[in-house]
């Protein structure tokens, strides 16, 4: 079009000499601007072929990369092969193998729930521990790794009701819905393994620990036993959560919180006693109460005040009522007492008492005292003054508090409810009276309108409030005293040990012992008993004879002997003459006519003694184990069982080490629900993404705390993958069959300056990297990575040195340095990545150099990448390659001025020269001895430096031309190429 433009002005002189009239002008202009355009266009495709031809020389002589490496993963189809692959070659097996004899590292399986397919949370569970098993695989240790199933317990055999039916279910013999319960624990346990091996997972898979095996059960009872005769494990008749819906105690573990709307109501209680001071009130004086649990008024025993509060008499429509002298006008105010005034003494001074000066005046029993039953005074210190009266009607049979309150005053205990949550029928204390037969819950609104018919009902008002529910069925629970087995905190200084003893183990995070701490010193004695059929029986006999129970060493140890030989089964379906021998025999009467008990043991119990049946069982393993690891709901579960059973029967902590993490919630921060549609299955995560995007979501994520996952947030995951596997393709596109690191590697002293600086801030970040996976930092080892890939490498090193390596001639010292580090950074990475993206560094082993491999097939068996630099020798490298990375970002954002103001014509920053000011300090390390060509990481044409009291850049246009071969800007040859092309391209013609 030049051409054709400077040909106008001739055109134009012609045409006005020789044409005159205006149409012959007209078509002598049109043939003579085809004319020339023709021309034009034929030069240009002459060019551009010759040009074309040109590159296609110059791209032979190129080192452009190349590999079998995919750029698509497909890991949903292509990880289920390699899965197999593993398993035949029986990988986890080489890996124990390989590190024989080594130190050894145990993280001990805490078991799932067998019930239903894996979720979200068992996901992050089971990734997380194979993470750190992985990475000290490859730090040298033998690492075994036993995974283990819960098999008891009530949701299975819920499960078998609801397939049986309820009717048919209580018809059946106990031995056979056993029978039933352990074949679907067997189905549920086959569930979950498939979903945990597809993971990706290693693990001795086909010898799991399952909690119903013999051995299993025995050990149950071996614990029990050291418990038994240390003297901490009794039955005692005391309150505990009862769920009426599932019939059976429940332990804290097994308590959930939710909010629940009760009945709170203010009561009078008429006083038999008069307190000094008010004897004027005799037969008019009350005591006003505050309860959110009507229900449990039938067993009412006691009002229980603060000890050191102040108490005052109100008089109101001429009765006297006590209340807490810091709430009595705010209850006035509530129940519409505008006549309220306080009862004086002779001194002219309000009437005041003490809790403590209070203590043993008796009032009627509000629903039994016409019968002369009559409750007592006391008090505790955990009654407050928020709320209420500051007064609390108290039935030891119903509340752990209470009961411990009642206790030290010889306060009885009534219960009137049975095991379904109904009253015992009845007129007098200890039945339900007027509500015989109902459910408690059902009793409430009868109850309060009684009181309200006979005047001692002050008011009534539901409050919202948290109240305890069973884990399993969701229903409320209710406070009930029942026989049952109890192992005490105190009575043996188990509390005190377990305080101690965990003062000894690393928690991580560190803040988690407060939680496990506080739970310890807060928690009653255990309630290890419960009244189902699927469990571990509590070995406990009762004489048909006298009544009397029976336990002791003799029969204990015949109970751990029938159980390790033919299994808990023969508990419910032999004579026990026939496994206790001689021990059948009561001590209290001599009668050999024993009866086995059917209470079984708490799951919590059963899981919790894992420490023995596992770790001290299995030789190979080790006890205390390196590592227990699972959510933070366990501190007061397994963590706490396990502590408990192994404090109890070996006085130490059967944990050295314990991570705690938070909870999978959906992208809102909402539990995940079917109901809410919100859930992320794991099974079909794999099916569609791939094991290995879900393993890199739970390594970037601080599973500390609780962690949130929907689709949006797997698909940002998924992009993350995407660019280490680009980097792991691009890598492999120079080394696989273009270098060996055995033949072709530069020692370090022998690289390039900026190889040396990248090698350094490799080795930096390895040394980041392993103290994150050291310390079970998953999220910060996953962080270090992807901004060191994204924004160091890619966007940094490897798009500044890939000129070095496409354009230099293949076997150059240059090219073989940039290479070198190039090897380096992968053999890094995959190692780094491997604990993570387990399918992923696999299959890049097949594209490595024998000498990258260690020679081994699998990335599983892989070292710990060992850095070419130790600290004294890379640390001096980073202050520079920092003023490097601080410079290039000047330059950056100065060319992107220049090209907005057109400064730069050619949009691309090797047509560019950086003019660079720093400080002294900058200029020093960048023109020092481990500086470098600032020009390749700046990928510019030329880079002048100048000292200045602050950092600045300008950019200006480069000299020389661009070169056809590499296109930057040099000083060119006849060839047209800059004298590094040239003499790459004429080693490739010889």
């Amino acid at each position: 079009m030049a051409d054709i433009m400077r040909a106008m002005p001739w055109i134009r002189g012609t045409v006005t000499t020789q044409f005159p009239s205006l149409r012959e002008r007209s078509v002598f202009i049109c043939k003579r601007y085809l004319s020339v355009v023709e021309s034009h266009l034929v030069d240009k495709c002459l060019w551009s072929r010759e040009r074309d031809a040109m590159a296609n020389t110059y791209k032979k002589t190129t080192n452009l990369p190349r590999t079998r490496f995919a750029m698509r993963a497909n890991l949903a189809q292509n990880e289920p092969k390699r899965l197999a692959a593993w398993e035949e070659a029986g990988v986890y097996e080489l890996a124990l193998k390989k590190n024989e004899g080594h130190e050894r590292f145990v993280l001990h399986d805490g078991p799932p729930y067998a019930n239903g397919p894996i979720h979200l949370g068992h996901a992050q569970n089971k990734i997380s521990k194979d993470i750190i098993n992985r990475y000290w695989i490859m730090q040298g240790r033998e690492v075994p790794y036993v995974p283990g199933w819960d098999c008891h317990g009530l949701p299975i055999e819920h499960k078998v009701e609801d397939m049986v039916g309820g009717k048919k279910f209580r018809e059946l013999p106990t031995e056979k819905i056993r029978e039933l319960c352990r074949k679907m624990a067997v189905e549920q346990v086959d569930t979950q393994r498939r979903g945990f091996k597809r993971l990706g997972v290693l693990g001795e898979w086909d010898n799991p620990y399952l909690t119903y095996t013999n051995d299993y059960d025995a050990t149950d009872i071996e614990i029990f036993k050291a418990i038994w005769d240390s003297g901490a494990i009794y039955r005692g008749r005391k309150p505990v959560h009862w769920c009426s819906h599932c019939h059976t105690a429940l332990a804290e573990a097994e308590i959930e919180y939710g909010d629940e709307v009760s009945p709170a109501i203010f009561v009078r209680f008429e006083m038999t006693t008069v307190p000094a001071g008010l004897e004027a009130w005799e037969g008019k004086l009350d005591v006003a109460i505050w309860t959110t649990t009507p229900w449990t008024l039938p067993a009412d025993d006691a009002v229980i005040l603060h000890p050191e509060a102040n108490y005052v008499a109100v008089a109101h429509e001429g009765r006297a009522a006590i209340f807490a002298e810091a709430l009595w006008e705010k209850c006035a105010a509530k129940f519409g007492w505008e006549d309220a005034t306080l009862v004086v003494g002779e001194d002219g001074e309000p009437w005041r008492a003490t809790g403590t000066q209070l203590v043993e005046n008796r009032y009627k029993q509000p629903i039994f005292g016409d019968q002369g039953e009559t409750g007592k005074f006391i008090y505790a210190d955990y009654v407050t003054l928020e709320d209420g009266t500051g007064i609390v009607h108290s039935a030891p049979g119903h509340g752990v508090d209470d009961y411990l309150a009642g206790m030290q005053f010889d306060v009885p205990v009534v219960m009137p409810v049975d095991d379904d949550g109904r009253f015992f029928k009845g007129d007098t204390m200890g039945t339900g009276g007027p509500w015989g037969g109902m459910e408690v819950n059902e009793a409430n609104p009868h109850i309060i309108e009684w009181l309200r018919e006979r005047g001692a009902l002050i008011l009534h008002e539901d409050m919202s409030h948290s109240y305890p529910h069973c884990w399993r069925c969701k229903n409320p629970v209710i406070f009930r005293a029942t026989s049952q087995w109890f192992v005490s905190m105190d009575d043996t200084g188990l509390r005190t040990q377990a305080r101690e003893a965990l003062d000894h183990v690393d928690f991580y995070p560190a803040h988690a012992v407060k939680r496990i701490g506080s739970m310890v010193e807060g928690r009653p004695d255990w309630c290890i008993s419960r009244q189902r059929n699927w469990g571990v029986p509590i070995p406990a006999f009762t004489c048909q004879d006298c009544g009397e129970s029976v336990m002791n060493d003799q029969t204990l140890d015949a109970v751990i002997k029938l159980f390790r030989e033919q299994g808990s089964d023969h508990w419910f379906t032999d004579d026990p003459a026939s496994y206790l021998g001689d021990a059948c025999t009561c001590p209290a009467c001599g009668g050999h006519n024993l009866k086995a008990d059917r209470d079984i043991l708490d799951v919590w119990w059963d899981s919790g003694v894992s420490h023995t049946a596992v770790c001290r069982h299995r030789d190979y393993l080790g006890f205390p184990a390196d590592m227990y690891l699972e959510g933070s709901d366990q501190h007061r579960g397994w963590f706490m069982s396990s502590l408990m059973t192994s404090i109890g029967a070996y006085g130490v902590a059967p944990y050295k080490a314990v991570v705690s993490q938070g909870f999978t919630l959906d992208g809102q921060g909402r539990k995940m629900s079917k109901s809410l549609g919100n859930v992320i299955d794991p099974n079909k995560e794999c099916d569609t993404r791939g094991a290995d995007v879900l393993r890199l979501w739970v390594a970037s994520v601080d599973t500390s705390v609780d962690v949130p996952c929907d689709a949006q947030i797997l698909n940002h995951v998924g992009e993350a993958y995407r660019r280490f596997r680009n980097t792991f393709r691009f890598l492999l596109g120079e080394i696989e069959d273009q270098f060996d690191p055995a033949v072709d590697g530069l020692p370090v002293e022998e690289l390039e300056a900026y190889d040396k600086l990248m090698l350094a801030r490799l080795c930096e970040v390895h040394e980041q990297v392993s103290e994150a996976y050291a310390g079970y930092r998953f999220n910060q080892a996953y962080r270090t990575l992807y901004d060191f890939v994204i924004t160091e490498l890619s966007n940094g090193y490897l798009n500044a040195t890939k000129d070095r390596v496409y354009c230099e001639a293949p076997a150059s010292r240059v090219r073989r340095s940039a290479q070198t580090v190039w090897a380096h950074i992968l053999s890094m990475l995959l190692r780094d990545l491997q604990p993570i993206l387990v399918y992923t560094t696999d299959e890049v082993m097949a594209y490595l150099p024998a000498s990258m491999r260690d020679g081994q097939t699998y990335a599983a068996l892989l070292d710990w990448w060992k850095a070419p630099m130790d600290k004294a020798a890379y640390t001096p490298y980073l202050p520079v390659y920092r003023a490097v990375v601080e410079t290039r970002a000047a330059f950056t954002k100065a060319y992107e001025e220049a090209i907005g103001s057109g400064v730069i014509g050619e949009k691309t920053t090797q047509a560019a020269h950086a003019k660079l000011s720093v400080p002294d300090e900058t200029y020093a390390m960048l023109v020092g001895d481990l500086g470098c060509d600032l020009a390749e990481p700046f990928v510019c044409a030329q880079v002048s430096v100048a000292q200045a009291d602050e950092l600045s850049c300008e950019v200006v246009p480069a000299t020389g031309e661009k070169c056809e071969r590499c296109w930057n800007w040099r000083d060119l040859g006849e060839d047209h190429l800059c004298h590094r092309c040239h003499d790459a391209v004429e080693a490739c013609r010889e």
